[in-house]
């Protein structure tokens, strides 16, 4: 039998899905030819966002690489743009002359960014983010350059931003609507994202117009101008301010085009020879950007190619559940509230709120942020328009069985329908998934992500994944083993391999690292960087040469960046103690330097918050001059050690939890940590200081002290585990420091205390620094001799060190020069 010719325009994923399940229906009924723009298979283009932020690397994202075309008998052309179709003779042709004649046509061009008409839009250093050379121009660029400026808070403008903030650059997000993300959250779910990436050190012009973007000296942009007159400094700008439908080929062609390709259900265009699937149709009016809607064509094309014709496309009930830099939001349907009852918890304290709209009982929205486990449970009650008026009073509070409970052994996936779709980024349901794993044996999620490609794009299904996997095979499930993660997308080697060969071969450099254990990315990423850097002044202290450029900015500035780009200032008080002079000190430093806001902190501190970065130096020689240090508010690092009165004024003290919280923090004082460090001295069991939430809690009782580890107060909240109780201060501070000692000698970077007891065990623990008299002595002497020496580091950039850190930076625009903050990278 003759087969036919089809030809593919595009090499995306709507279009290869396409191929993927044609190959299903009828393997042998075309000769496939794909043209695709870009040099590389089909890669996953949701993954763009780790590739730039360097927790992942190209191989990683790759869904169908070059193998896989040979592999299945389909030529493609790769790098070749398709510049004209010939209906006539049914043929298209490439800007290089290559032609292919085809039957039937398939058109899956996607879209493009759109570029703001503004002057300056062409200039060096303006950059769209789309696609892998996008990304890779980004990369580039921040390697060199300070400032990005970010134009469009949607959703892969955000994604852009964190990438470059996490590889060191200053960026700030401009949007023109009120709030960010406006299409997928309503303004409380926006305010409280925008909330939590201004923490990151992100920072949000809103409402705002682009008038120019200014040309510098280099012929580069070096700034943006608003029409408000605004100016800000711009080392490069991405334009991340929505789509447009590919159309021009189509259109040229004489194919009926409104805002996209304009398709029928079967996917159909105009001419009945020549099909559309992905961004760049429009079907009833609607041109779909999100992958499951895509997918859900690509199935109902790849039914028609194949002659079945029984399979119509009829539109898409879409959700977004998405992680925007590591938080969860999730939404479906009208969430405007129009003519809806409205269900509402927000709990802004614990990162939490939850929005369900209502109408005659049945769900026609939702809005999720911070808790989105119960998402797919809304979208599926709502999409099959159910009666929800027997669980309305539970309703917002869930079946507790979705998103990540699958890692807490909850599992009621045995319940959900087979319909019920698991996977929204990629448009796996349930039955596909169970069906494949009994089909081919299947007993981890490597397995089951390569076989359907659930939890393989954002990951926020991985535990409904797992449940199911679960399920299925029961007590053959194997859980993937974190104890082989490895650091970044850079390496293949684990956190515990990298610092034993640090160890083993006196590394005392970060390029030392990269270069023997042969690091895929030669400078490596903003993931790896500061890993590295700890790991090697952890291992060899004032040995290993500390890279400032791989810190956080924070670190480097010593002082917490604020979304307006202030700092706050937080001067140590020695175990919550603070004199008259070092008040009078603060009082003076605040009217000097016009700080608008003092704030008591709960580690009984007092912070200065908006202090200008080129005012930082002299504040910090005001303090010096009082006697007053840094408190490392800004590290990973000891932070502070909270106390009670205890025994010097309480009645009910047992110990003196003052003087005892003095002594651990001067000794502790310039110790650098995988990730922050807080301690609290409690008097008496009352525990007023609320030891029992810290990472080391020191609690008074009749005799000595009881000392607790591994607790944390945060978004999660981890009660203290009882290590040992011990007779006197001196004792306090040998086990306190040695347990320290033994975290950071062997946790992960960017661990908290809590997560390193969960991995090692508190039996390890206490093996090491409770049973082993030797052990404990020898963590104790290696901790006192990593913070031996340390200088104050306000004190010494007062004096002049890392003097261009705090330096103004001069911004030269068109006919006129301006003073600007410099700002950190």
């Amino acid at each position: 039998m003759n087969r036919m010719k089809l030809v593919m325009i595009g090499n995306g994923m709507a279009g290869v899905r396409t191929l993927e399940e044609l190959r299903k229906y009828a393997p042998d009924l075309y000769d496939i030819t794909v043209f695709g723009a870009e040099p590389h298979g089909n890669y996953n283009r949701i993954l763009l966002s780790p590739v730039l932020s360097g927790e992942m690397t190209l191989p990683e994202i790759m869904l169908n690489d070059l193998d896989w075309y040979r592999d299945n008998e389909i030529t493609l052309h790769a790098g070749k743009k398709v510049i004209e179709i010939d209906r006539i003779h049914r043929v298209v042709i490439a800007e290089d002359g290559t032609q292919a004649e085809y039957d039937r046509l398939l058109i899956a061009t996607g879209s493009s960014p759109f570029i703001l008409p503004v002057p300056g839009k062409d200039l060096p250093g303006v950059i769209s983010y789309r696609d892998i050379a996008d990304t890779e121009a980004m990369i580039e660029a921040a390697k060199s350059h300070r400032h990005a400026v970010v134009i469009g808070a949607g959703l892969l403008g955000l994604e852009a931003a964190n990438g470059l903030a996490l590889r060191g650059m200053d960026v700030t997000v401009v949007h023109l609507m009120p709030w960010i993300m406006e299409r997928q959250l309503d303004r409380e779910a926006a305010d409280m994202l925008q909330a939590s990436l201004e923490k990151k050190g992100l920072r949000f012009k809103l409402e705002k117009q682009t008038e120019e973007l200014v040309q510098g000296g280099s012929g580069r942009v070096c700034a943006i101008r608003f029409k408000d007159g605004e100016t800000l400094p711009a080392d490069i700008v991405v334009m991340a301010a929505g789509i447009r439908p590919n159309i021009e080929l189509a259109r040229a062609a004489g194919l009926h085009c409104n805002r996209g390709i304009v398709v029928n259900d079967t996917m159909q265009t105009f001419d009945p020879r020549i099909y559309g699937v992905g961004e760049c149709v429009e079907h009833r009016g609607v041109a779909y950007g999100l992958v499951a809607p895509l997918f859900e064509q690509a199935k109902v094309c790849a039914n028609h190619l194949a002659n079945f014709g029984i399979g119509r496309y009829q539109g898409s009930v879409v959700s977004t559940k998405l992680k925007v830099t590591g938080i969860d939001v999730f939404s479906a349907g009208d969430f405007s509230g129009t003519d809806a009852e409205e269900i509402v918890l927000h709990d802004r304290q614990g990162g939490v709120y939850k929005r369900i709209l209502l109408k005659d009982n049945r769900i026609v929205g939702s809005v999720l942020y911070g808790d989105t486990a119960d998402g797919s449970w809304y979208f599926q009650l709502m999409k099959d328009r159910q009666d929800v008026h027997d669980v309305r009073d539970h309703l917002m509070f869930g079946r507790n069985h979705l998103g990540d409970t699958g890692h807490k052994g909850e599992s009621h996936a045995a319940a959900m329908p087979d319909s019920a779709q698991v996977c929204g980024c990629n448009g796996v349901c349930k039955g596909e998934i169970v069906k494949t794993i009994k089909t081919h044996g299947l007993f981890s999620l490597d397995d089951v992500r390569k076989h359907t490609k659930a939890s393989s794009s954002c990951g926020s299904c991985t535990g409904l994944v797992e449940q199911i996997l679960a399920s299925c095979v029961g007590g053959a499930y194997q859980p993937a083993d974190s104890r082989n993660k490895p650091v970044c997308g850079c390496t293949d080697h684990t956190h515990e391999a990298v610092r034993e060969a640090i160890r083993k071969n006196k590394w005392l450099t970060i390029p030392e690292v990269q270069q023997g254990m042969n690091w895929l990315t030669p400078n490596g990423c903003a993931s790896c960087r500061p890993a590295l850097n700890y790991y090697l002044i952890s291992t060899w202290p004032h040995q290993a040469q500390d890279d400032p450029q791989s810190r956080f900015i924070n670190e480097r500035a010593h002082a917490n960046i604020q979304k307006d780009g202030t700092y706050s200032v937080v001067p140590r008080m020695w175990g919550g103690l603070t004199t008259p002079q070092e008040l009078r000190a603060i009082a003076d430093a605040a009217e000097k330097y016009n700080v608008p806001t003092l704030k008591v902190t709960g580690g009984q501190r007092i912070d200065l918050l908006g202090v200008r970065k080129e005012d930082l130096p002299r504040m910090w020689s005001d303090f010096a001059a009082a006697g007053m240090v840094s408190g490392h508010a800004y590290g990973k690092s000891l932070r502070t050690v909270k106390t009670c009165v205890g025994a010097e004024h309480c009645r009910f003290g047992t110990q003196l939890s003052m003087s005892m919280g003095v002594k651990l923090e001067k000794m502790l004082f310039g110790m650098w940590s995988p990730h922050k460090v807080k301690l609290a001295v409690s008097g008496c069991p009352r525990n007023c200081a609320e030891a029992g939430i810290k990472d080391v809690g020191v609690i008074g009782v009749d005799g000595g002290y009881e000392l607790y580890v591994a607790g944390n107060g945060g978004i999660k909240t981890e009660v203290a585990q009882f290590l040992c109780k011990v007779p006197d201060d001196d004792a306090v501070l040998e086990y306190s420091a040695a347990f320290l000692q033994l975290y950071r000698e062997e946790a992960r970077y960017l661990d908290r205390t809590v997560h390193y007891v969960q991995r090692a065990g508190l039996d390890y623990i206490k093996s090491r620094v409770v049973d082993d008299a030797a052990s404990r002595k020898a963590l104790y002497e290696r901790l006192l001799y990593a913070v031996q020496d340390y200088r104050d580091p306000w004190a010494e950039r007062a004096a002049g060190l890392d003097k261009h850190e705090f330096t103004p930076l001069t911004l030269h625009r068109r006919g006129a020069t301006t003073s600007g903050q410099a700002q950190p990278a």
